[in-house]
């Protein structure tokens, strides 16, 4: 998972006349909300990956099944929930800075009600209530059933005229094995492409990675129930779904694998295409290779981390596999998939790495030759293993040099490759207005290609043959053939 973007989550149809059904109540007695006498009107902004984006939606659905109304800006909002990642620094000095933004709007409304929710709420619970007093409510990614019951006590002190400065916030951290909110309907964005949360925590324990420490133990959803939550997406209108998963390819219900839920959910009648991020190379397995290979609505795109093309250095990392074994998967996987688009992450100037460690890394990027990459530096976590047992030692202008040099790589290697796309015809799923020029539309080819073209007689939801012309590192630009 990744990238720090803002992603502001509403949904475009509901309002105040919108039915809203009764509390479900889960096998082992989870209530997944009660109807709220005092109703309030939230806004919900999301910071960081893909699985956070599921987790608003999941709120949002929680939240407007108690009664609660989700809306899609700030100014009419009497709370303002904000979902955080943990996973980079600068994720986490951003939402303190939105913080304290908002908290210049509490002070003019007194009666707004500001939460911090998901992965920072359960990494720096301390330090955020430290840095941002103000805060009313903190829960992590296991407690969001318990957001109607806080806000309804929140609420009711607002109207009572009780400050909420003179109490303590809310907080709900405690992780739960057993909760995979599977009763719950999330409320999503409307659009072609639908997230679907599949599984959730992570076993793996990466030594630079805070997520099983925020997010738990991993658990995965019942095979019968995904398909059916696909189909409803399918009747929804939605063109193509992602599979999310913190490593979506450890999925396993029963007997079933990956690779079984590709195929069952590649049967869904309506289905477009299906992705899945991000998979973990240790769990490829060729029951997911033949998923890819042999289902036509499995996307030929999978974003597989190296994080280090260093055996040295995955082993301080706790990556569980070899460099070795990553090319060799590479190779069977361009075999078995002829047509793949690969992407990845990398991270530079882990602890200890060498110039000969960060030049293996630089040369697998040479000879795999990526399609794109999400490249990083490392920064130390407090909280983890590396944060624990092995000294960040490797200077900040090392690490940003070698952060350029294989960025400047990547940017040259994927030119090239948009550029070898130069009089092919792409099959491409269009998903709206070029936001440079509304008479073209933008969408994504099976590789998972930003693809530019006049609108000519297309319409979004369609999947059109675009003829490419030109091309950037990053867009293919063409016209309909």
């Amino acid at each position: 998972m990744k990238d720090d973007t803002l992603f502001p989550l509403y949904n475009k149809s509901e309002g105040a006349d919108a039915p809203h059904p009764p509390p479900k109540v889960s096998q082992d007695g989870k209530s997944s909300g009660v109807t709220s006498m005092h109703a309030r009107r939230v806004y919900i902004e999301t910071y960081g990956c893909q699985m956070n984006v599921s987790d608003s939606e999941l709120m949002a659905g929680i939240l407007t099944q108690s009664g609660h109304q989700t809306v899609p800006h700030l100014d009419d909002a009497d709370v303002v929930l904000v979902n955080t990642c943990a996973i980079r620094e600068n994720a986490e000095t951003k939402v303190i800075n939105r913080l304290k933004h908002l908290n210049h709007r509490k002070r003019r409304h007194p009666e707004l009600i500001i939460g911090v929710c998901g992965c920072m709420a359960q990494h720096l619970r301390d330090r955020l209530l430290d840095a941002a007093p103000y805060v009313d409510l903190v829960m992590g990614p296991d407690a969001y059933r318990n957001l109607p019951v806080a806000l309804d006590s929140l609420a009711r002190d607002v109207e009572s005229h009780v400050s909420l400065t003179d109490r303590d916030p809310f907080v709900g951290l405690r992780l739960d094995k057993n909760e995979d909110y599977a009763d719950i309907a999330p409320i999503r964005k409307e659009g072609i492409r639908a997230w679907l949360t599949i599984q959730r925590g992570c076993d793996k324990m990466c030594t630079f990675c805070i997520v099983p420490f925020v997010r738990g133990r991993e658990r995965s959803l019942p095979l019968k129930l995904l398909v059916e939550d696909v189909e409803k997406l399918v009747d929804q209108g939605f063109k193509e779904v992602v599979l999310l998963g913190q490593t979506v390819n450890s999925y396993h219900d029963d007997t079933a694998d990956f690779g079984d839920l590709l195929y069952a959910v590649g049967e869904v009648n309506g289905l477009e295409r299906v992705r899945f991020t991000s998979p973990h190379p240790a769990d490829a397995t060729d029951s997911m290779i033949d998923a890819m290979a042999n289902s036509p609505v499995v996307c030929n795109h999978l974003h597989l981390p190296l994080q280090s093309g260093s055996t040295e250095v995955l082993e301080r990392m706790r990556r569980t596999y070899t460099a070795e074994a990553y090319r060799t998967l590479v190779s069977k996987l361009r075999e078995r998939v002829p047509d793949l688009s690969l992407t990845t992450d990398i991270i530079v100037g882990f602890c200890g790495e060498t110039d000969e460690e960060f030049m293996e890394t630089y040369q697998m990027m040479a000879d795999i030759r990526y399609d794109s990459a999400f490249m990083f530096k490392y920064s130390e976590r407090e909280g983890t293993l590396a944060h624990k047992a092995l000294p960040d030692d490797i200077p900040e202008k090392v690490k940003g040099e070698r952060l350029e040099q294989i960025i400047e790589l990547q940017e040259n290697i994927s030119a090239d490759i948009n550029n070898a796309a130069i009089g092919d015809i792409v099959a491409v799923l269009v998903e709206g207005e070029s936001r440079r020029d509304a008479d073209r539309y933008h969408g994504k080819t099976d590789g998972f290609k930003t693809t530019v073209f006049p609108k000519a007689d297309s319409h979004i939801g369609e999947i059109v043959s675009v003829r490419v012309h030109s091309t950037t590192a990053h867009t293919l630009i063409g016209e309909i053939a």
